[in-house]
């Protein structure tokens, strides 16, 4: 049984159908748009669980429809977000808590209500959808990128505590992807490179992640080398960055 968040759309569906490709997995689907969501879940043979991770109280309805559906999750795929652009000094204050409570609160809060099942099951993978903004930071994207790189340090500090057990922790961390995140944000992607990649690329590599339990995936792969660099020669990748960013 797989749990997927932010499935009504863009990387969440294209997770979604990946999976469901496979034909042996039961799906259970979560996005706030229930038409969008219904139509996905049609597709993909999956149960639909509608709810808004915005909500703070979202969180716990859905974990507890996951289990009461499934007896047991042996799959979350934490794909759900949104974003904002424009210099932080414009940003609305109601804007920086929903990023907040989608990109990062909801990711913890889902994850403290689900692992303990897991755990005791002593089996399962969690796979946390990150982004390159989170791994080297992005101009304009102050709350967004830090959101993402909370949720790397999150998923780092899960595998910590779960080393020793059969429960796996995975990071996907992509560049641009062709989805309509850029038109909700209220933004178009304006930037030359890297050049946005199709969303079916992504699911690609969250399916790899969660088959061969690789702990952190890249796509496209080339994104790992800007990461690296940033952290080994962080003042030197910020001059070059501001420079030709």
């Amino acid at each position: 049984m797989a749990l997927i968040t932010g499935a009504s759309s863009g990387i969440g569906a294209a997770v979604a159908a990946r999976f469901a490709a496979e034909g042996s997995w039961r799906l259970l689907l979560n996005g706030r748009d229930e038409d969008r969501l219904g139509r996905v879940a049609a597709r993909c043979d999956a149960t639909p669980l509608p709810c808004d991770l915005g909500d703070p109280a979202g969180c716990g309805q859905l974990a507890d429809a996951a289990l009461d559906a499934s007896g047991g999750v042996d799959v979350v795929v934490l794909g759900a977000g949104i974003g904002w652009a424009g210099p932080f000094t414009t940003m609305p204050p109601a804007a920086i808590d929903e990023v907040l409570a989608v990109d990062l609160a909801a990711v913890v809060h889902l994850t403290r209500r689900l692992l303990p099942h897991i755990v005791r099951r002593n089996r399962g993978h969690l796979l946390f959808v990150g982004s390159i903004a989170g791994a080297v930071g992005v101009r304009e994207e102050a709350v967004y990128s830090a959101a993402k790189a909370a949720v790397a340090a999150f998923a780092e500090s899960l595998r910590y505590e779960l080393a020793g057990t059969r429960v796996r922790v995975s990071v996907v961390v992509p560049g641009a992807v062709n989805t309509p995140f850029f038109a909700r944000r209220g933004a178009p992607y304006q930037r030359s490179r890297p050049r946005p990649i199709a969303a079916s690329r992504v699911a690609d590599a969250v399916w790899e992640a969660v088959a061969h339990e690789r702990s952190e995936v890249f796509v496209p792969g080339w994104l790992q080398l800007p990461a690296r660099f940033q952290g080994l020669a962080p003042a030197l990748f910020r001059r070059l960055a501001t420079r030709f960013a």
